[in-house]
């Protein structure tokens, strides 16, 4: 017998309540997680809609109480049973309880009040309320008196302005209203986040690349292709412009789109540009906006007032009953990847949803996730490039200083002497230069400043981080090594980590520049709500010479005037315990590098490094992706990591060393236990790179293979031993193809 968990109302509060149902015999096989069906409900077994969420042989009620699934509702399950169906792979696909994959999916479903705009009008004739002005000065109902006064003057005034300006209680008006002096209108209304003013202007000329794209896209679309594409465009071609035209070509057939982006910060510029194309039937989703304001928009969404949302990661949940497109702006960034439970990653569940939709994916990106272009090179997705830079400007020449020369040459400096030399002379000519400092995995790991070496596992090819006690730890495998006092490569004593900040490096150029104007851009300057766009305005107003900062500065900003980009410590995110490192570092320093030159005049960037010779910083110099590719696949392909092959990461938190230590080990065992073949592997336990966070000890496994489904397969195995072990008081997380480790 097969039994069913059934929810009869999507509302968070209700979210924990399931009703367990009997699956008939003629339904077994048919029905599914997300599936509607019709069940007896209650002691009349009226008849009512609800979702199946679970299907198992556990019986959790006595069997004779339960009564029979009526039947599956074919049609028309809605948006609701969409979400169900997307939250269910969730679930499968990224571990989770269905619970916590439901609230994932449908992230606002509270009820909250409608934004009400009332005016008070006026009812009776002039000579009436004269009338009544009088009684009322009569008996001193001065509150009274000003109202009646207002409406003498008025026919109508805004009952927020009567209750607030002329401290009048609603009692009070209601009094007046009973009275027949006066009528109250109430009228309801969205609330709309988006504060843009359009502005005229002519629509932009595609070029033959743009024209091509959207009209394949579309084409395809029309045909009820429901495809992944990725648009491969160096910075300044125009993806934007591409974006804007599938959209409206989508909105134009009756159906919706969701534009997702990384970060909040890009909100603004992205609304800009569609809603001049829009108007207001475009809208944002994000998590500065109001209770109130999140639940308008899916309200909007759902009754089709809005055509067009735009948001982070969260967006891609807005209930759209005709969805038509998807697009995933920067899709190779890491913010695209959820860190709480579920950790699904937004380019994959798009993809799912699409696919549950009948929608089209684009995703588009200068520098695209060696995931997708590894994807897009099998065929499995449509690859578009467009290699023309249509916004004027050219890419500026790069030249790499080698760090190892400037130490034997007697140069100590943070700075090289060319980037000295440059710096005068954009300072001299009264243009702007930015800093960069790439502090990605700062001071997590150890390297000889005299020949460049990082000291590296020898099982799995990642930098060793540096605990306390001179220890240097593999986080993948668990191996550990005493810190070398001297290189073992070059016998150098220089062996140490890089201790520079932005702060740092403002007091050195200050020193070496008495005079210059500069501003700083990092953790500690952004803190306030407007700082981020105060300081980038008055950079942009040319308030400063020089823009300090770390990678929040590279990130799609236009200044013309900005022709020199020096790039300190590049290769400090080369040696972060991340088989992600290379690509991460080509991604930083390829932003940063189109940075320069974005005006009339010619740029320059300086990428300063000890490692010269790192394939991803010299295609990053050349501008090369394609160069870089081809390195990296290579790397991946011999090391097992994605996309060649796929990472589970098994996360154990605890508030007892001993007790995570236990749990770790026995999911372990449990797992070798499960791997019936050579290419799956097991690495690990070991305790994580920061083992006790806020008096939580962590631990963490890792699972190596080729086959995904075999490591769902596991991953639910661990979750059925999980139960059996009921050990409430450790928490387990499954990351799969995790961005960041523990």
């Amino acid at each position: 017998m097969q039994y069913a968990d059934v929810i009869v109302d999507i509302v968070h509060e209700k979210l924990d309540r399931c009703f367990q149902y009997k699956v008939p015999e003629g339904l077994q096989g048919k029905l599914r997680a997300g599936s509607c069906v019709m069940i007896p409900f209650g002691s009349g077994n009226r008849l009512i809609k609800g979702y199946c969420v679970g299907l198992g042989e556990e019986c959790k009620f006595d069997p004779a109480k339960l009564k029979d699934i009526a039947g599956i509702v074919e049609q028309d399950a809605g948006d609701e049973g969409r979400s169900i169906a997307l939250a269910a792979w969730i679930k499968e696909n990224y571990g989770s309880t269905m619970i916590q994959a439901l609230k994932t999916v449908l992230p606002m479903q509270k009820s909250v009040k409608k934004l009400e705009h009332r005016i008070i009008e006026r009812k009776a004739g002039r000579e009436e309320l004269i009338s009544m002005l009088g009684e009322c000065q009569r008996k001193h109902q001065v509150a009274k008196v000003r109202l009646l006064e207002s409406l003498l003057e008025e026919e109508s005034v805004p009952y927020e302005w009567v209750t607030g300006r002329l401290n009048v209680s609603a009692q009070a008006i209601h009094s007046l209203e009973q009275a027949g002096a006066l009528r109250i209108l109430s009228t309801s209304s969205y609330r709309d986040p988006v504060k843009v003013k359009a502005s005229d202007e002519e629509k932009k000329h595609l070029s033959d690349g743009q024209e091509s794209i959207v009209r394949t896209i579309l084409e395809e679309l029309n045909a009820g292709e429901s495809k992944t594409y990725l648009i491969h465009g160096i910075t300044g071609s125009g993806k934007t412009e591409v974006y804007v035209r599938l959209a409206e070509g989508v909105v134009s057939r009756g159906r919706q789109a969701i534009v997702l982006i990384p970060e909040i910060a890009l909100t603004y510029q992205t609304l800009l540009r569609f809603y001049k194309c829009f108007g207001n039937r475009v809208s944002v989703m994000n998590s500065t906006l109001s209770p109130g304001e999140k639940y308008d928009q899916f309200q909007r969404a759902k009754t089709g007032e809005i055509d067009v949302i735009i948001g982070p990661r969260s967006a891609l949940f807005t209930p759209f009953p005709k969805l038509g497109l998807i697009i995933m702006d920067e899709e190779h960034e890491a913010s695209y990847k959820s860190e709480g439970t579920p950790k699904y990653h937004a380019r994959e569940t798009a993809r799912e949803l699409a696919r549950l939709s009948g929608a089209s994916l684009v995703l588009g990106s200068a520098t695209p996730s060696v995931e997708a272009y590894y994807r897009a090179k099998q065929g499995e997705y449509g690859l578009f490039q467009l290699k023309e830079r249509l916004t004027g400007g050219t890419l500026p020449e790069v030249e790499i200083v080698d760090l190892r020369e400037e130490l034997r040459s007697g140069n100590r400096s943070i700075f090289s002497r060319k980037l000295q030399e440059l710096l005068a002379d954009r300072l001299s000519k009264g243009q702007q230069s930015m800093l960069f400092l790439n502090r990605r995995g700062y001071a997590g790991f150890v390297s000889c400043r005299s020949c460049g070496l990082v000291m590296k596992c020898p099982h799995c090819d990642v930098a060793l981080s540096e605990h306390g006690g001179d220890r240097l730890v593999c986080h993948y495998c668990g191996y550990v090594a005493p810190k070398p006092s001297v290189c073992p490569e070059c016998g150098s004593k220089y062996v140490l980590g890089f201790k520079a900040g932005t702060e740092q490096i403002e007091q050195k150029l200050k020193e070496l520049f008495p005079g210059v104007r500069t501003l700083r851009m990092d953790r500690d300057t952004t803190g306030t709500k407007d700082s981020y766009e105060r300081i980038l305005s008055a950079f942009a107003n040319q308030e400063a010479d020089v823009l300090i900062g770390t990678q929040m500065i590279v990130k799609g900003h236009d200044f013309p005037n900005v022709t020199l980009v020096g790039v300190l410590a590049a290769d400090l995110s080369l040696g972060v315990n991340d088989y992600r490192a290379g690509e991460r570092t080509f991604q930083l320093l390829t932003q940063a590098v189109g940075r320069a030159g974005r005006g009339e005049k010619p740029g320059y960037a300086v990428i300063q490094t000890y490692q010269p010779e790192h394939y991803a910083v010299v295609a990053a110099a050349a501008q090369d992706y394609e160069s870089f590719y081809q390195e990296e696949i290579l790397y991946r392909e011999l090391g097992g990591y994605p996309p060649v092959h796929h990472l589970l990461a098994v996360q154990v938190f605890s508030p007892e060393e001993k007790a995570g230590e236990k749990l770790a080990t026995a999911l372990a065992e449990r797992a070798r236990k499960l791997i019936s073949d050579r290419k799956t592997l097991l690495l690990g336990p070991s305790p994580a790179s920061i083992g006790k966070v806020n008096d939580v000890y962590r631990y963490v496994l890792y699972l190596k293979s080729p086959d995904y489904q075999k490591l769902i397969e596991i991953k639910d195995q661990l979750e059925a031993c999980l139960t059996q072990l009921q050990n409430t008081r450790e928490n387990v997380q499954f990351d799969f193809d995790p961005m960041n480790f523990l």
